[in-house]
């Protein structure tokens, strides 16, 4: 399958809204941002998430008491393919995604990679997800995690955090 130059330039702003959407969602899940995650959804979305299906509303309801378990995620969003037909999209997004998590009292991380199975929806001048099936490709636990009371070779660092005290929401004004 092969997408033509002039396709790619006609479809060039919707292909970049689809992908600032994709990258509010990984955005909204490490910062547990609620309304970042919102803005990524349709309200009437259907997410398919490991062992969660339900709305946008449902899933920060399952996910957020989980995240909020971990010490630091991050999500990372590559390889997107995506085929536009007016004002529908299919697209599938790989995703790497890292969580420092404690495990018996010890730090641990666990890594997963897979892709997320989108339809998404043009409505007005913007576009959502409608519908997401998120499939696990790879996974790895590790037993451990670095000792980051010593900082990035042995200099204090300060880590990113959560919303709304993660400095990005003082120094940034994103959507």
């Amino acid at each position: 399958m092969t997408t033509s130059v002039t396709q790619i330039l006609e479809e060039l702003a919707d292909r970049e809204a689809i992908r600032e959407c994709l990258y509010r969602y990984s955005r909204g899940v490490d910062r547990l941002d609620a309304d970042m995650i919102r803005s990524a959804y349709w309200p009437d979305a259907i997410d398919t998430h490991l062992d969660f299906k339900g709305n946008a509303e449902q899933f920060i309801a399952w996910a957020f008491p989980i995240m909020r378990g971990m010490d630091q995620t991050m999500h990372m969003i590559g390889n997107v393919l995506m085929t536009i037909r007016g004002a529908s999209a299919d697209v599938e997004s790989y995703f790497y995604g890292y969580h420092r998590v404690t495990i018996d009292g010890r730090k641990a991380d666990v890594i997963g990679s897979g892709r997320y199975l989108d339809r998404f929806e043009r409505r007005g001048d913007e576009w959502r997800i409608a519908e997401r099936l998120v499939m696990t490709d790879w996974f790895r636990e590790y037993p451990d995690s670095a000792d980051w009371a010593k900082g990035l070779f042995g200099q204090r660092i300060d880590l990113g955090s959560r919303h709304p005290d993660d400095p990005s929401y003082v120094r940034l004004r994103l959507r």
